[in-house]
């Protein structure tokens, strides 16, 4: 599908700045966690990319589950409540856990997520997202452990972002600039 008739999209993060970023960040966990293994939770769908990239730049044993939570439906701002579809397949008290976000702009949905990831008793718990717009934060209890880029308060697609389900499949981080 020609995604170009749709809608035009600038390049922001190109392909090559986000995969050196991700590097970066796995090494940073490496070191971190040395001698010890981590428990990646993907947040379904919007992760998917940058979880499998994000692991493979991590080298300690590491366990890979994923949770589908729900905030936007086919809108362009988070609703603020958030629904889970899937929870995880395997328990996580006593692991290092570190969640993976595509994205965290109001952190409404990592609020209520990291409240539940706490009642599961976790050794530690720690927080890894893609891209972060503090701009838009309303709540102050998500604090970020590692942030592969901060951006401005535009629409963004690619790498596993999507707009009404579609350009996730985008290789780089764009804008919509035609967005009705």
């Amino acid at each position: 599908m020609d995604y170009s008739k749709q809608h035009e999209i600038e390049v922001y993060l190109t392909e090559e700045q986000v995969n050196k970023r991700i590097a970066e960040i796995g090494a940073a966990i490496t070191e971190k966690f040395q001698g010890e293994s981590v428990y990646l939770i993907c947040i379904l769908k919007g992760s998917l990319f940058f979880t499998a990239e994000l692991a493979k730049h991590i080298k300690l044993p590491t366990i890979i589950d994923f949770m589908s939570v729900s905030s936007y439906g086919s809108g362009t701002t988070s609703s603020g409540d958030i629904k889970i579809k899937k929870d995880l397949e395997e328990p996580i008290e006593g692991e290092n856990v570190i969640i993976v976000e595509d994205i965290i702009d109001s952190g409404n949905t990592l609020s209520r997520l990291m409240k539940v990831f706490r009642a599961r008793n976790p050794k530690t718990l720690t927080l890894c997202t893609l891209l972060d717009k503090p701009d838009r934060r309303v709540v102050d209890d998500v604090e970020v452990d590692y942030t592969g880029f901060v951006i401005p308060d535009e629409f963004v697609v690619g790498y596993g972002l999507d707009y009404d389900q579609q350009y996730r499949n985008l290789p780089y981080v764009g804008f919509i600039k035609n967005l009705e």
